[in-house]
């Protein structure tokens, strides 16, 4: 089979591999779909991941149909379409340094398990929409990580892949109302379109006097103005955006991040003691890998627009640089016949 590996600094392949072949407890999966991460243009560009530095099979957002069932599994049928756990029990994480990557035509899913290593997704969901389950676990533990309650109203900053997703599992999870800032136009419209109440444009618009404005007044301990917003997420990354959110916050607002900061933020921590504001971060998905398969099912057309761009797998290594381009694509995903 064919399947696309890191081959050195900034440069992939294409490569013959053998075709796995199932035991009596594992099943093989025909990939369908697979997600383009962020972290997957960054082993591109690093060269690798040791130990198989220089070969590093690439992809851990995998969608696919069972092709092959071992004897003893138990739930499964071939015919089935699903989603994977990449980091499941088995002989090894799928993707990111591990020894199969689901940028390949066929995944070996050991000691199959529906609930543990992989899920059933509903056969009307779209290949390429079934494979975001990756990163809407990410999104999704993001949402669980706030603590949100019924009736909080909510600000995501960044409408990204991550972002957009939060803004559908705030959603779902009850809250009232959910705004969501960035500063490009197109990615708002998607905001929107998955389901928010409220938009504002950070590069025209004043975002504490606007989530004043659409969420009402709020105040710290000792009363100072700030807004009545209870739960805000970074998703973008911008060291701005930490300190939007911390200025705003009300008391015993909570503030998440789940963006990767790549650089030290400056915390004033001391104009934050009357605020007690929580802060949370947010990293992979201990709980939620299938929780969100469920809702990707109940509600796939609103998550379908989440992905920007769909790549046949011929042009594997077009899609993996366009994803890696600033600015050219926002969620790009790799279709196989």
């Amino acid at each position: 089979m064919k399947s696309v590996i890191v081959s050195g600094p900034g440069a992939t392949d294409v490569v013959e591999v053998p075709t796995p072949v199932p035991g009596p407890k594992d099943v093989l999966v025909k990939v369908r779909a697979c997600g383009i991460c962020g972290s997957d243009g960054f082993y591109v560009q690093i060269g690798g991941i040791p130990p198989r530095q220089g070969a590093t099979p690439l992809g851990h957002e995998p969608a696919g149909e069972i092709v092959e069932v071992g004897p003893e599994v138990e739930g499964l049928k071939i015919g089935d379409h699903v989603v994977v756990n990449p980091i499941g029990p088995g002989s090894g994480m799928t993707g990111s340094g591990g020894p199969q990557g689901a940028l390949s035509e066929y995944l070996l899913i050991e000691d199959a398990r529906v609930g543990v290593n992989l899920a059933v997704m509903p056969d009307e969901v779209p290949f390429h929409v079934a494979a975001l389950n990756e990163p809407m676990a990410v999104a999704r533990h993001a949402v669980n990580r706030t603590g949100v309650k019924p009736g909080d109203k909510v600000a995501v900053f960044g409408a990204g892949p991550i972002g957009l997703g939060a803004a559908i599992g705030f959603k779902l999870a009850g809250a009232a109302h959910v705004t969501v800032i960035d500063i490009q136009p197109a990615r708002l419209e998607k905001a929107l379109a998955v389901g928010a109440d409220a938009v504002v444009d950070s590069s025209k618009e004043d975002v504490a006097a606007r989530l004043t404005e659409l969420h009402g007044a709020g105040a710290t301990a000792f009363g100072k103005p700030r807004a009545g917003t209870d739960v805000y997420l970074d998703a973008a990354g911008a060291p701005a955006v930490l300190a939007t959110a911390l200025a705003a916050a009300k008391h015993r607002a909570t503030v998440g991040i789940v963006a990767v900061h790549k650089k030290p933020v400056e915390v004033p921590f001391g104009d934050l003691l009357d605020s007690e504001v929580d802060i949370v971060l947010s990293m992979g998905y201990p709980d939620e890998i299938f929780q969100v398969t469920e809702e990707i099912a109940a509600n796939w057309k609103k998550f379908s627009v989440i992905v920007s761009d769909v790549f046949p797998f011929e042009q594997a290594q077009e899609a993996l640089a366009t994803a890696a381009t600033p600015g050219a694509a926002d969620k790009v995903v790799v279709v196989f016949d």
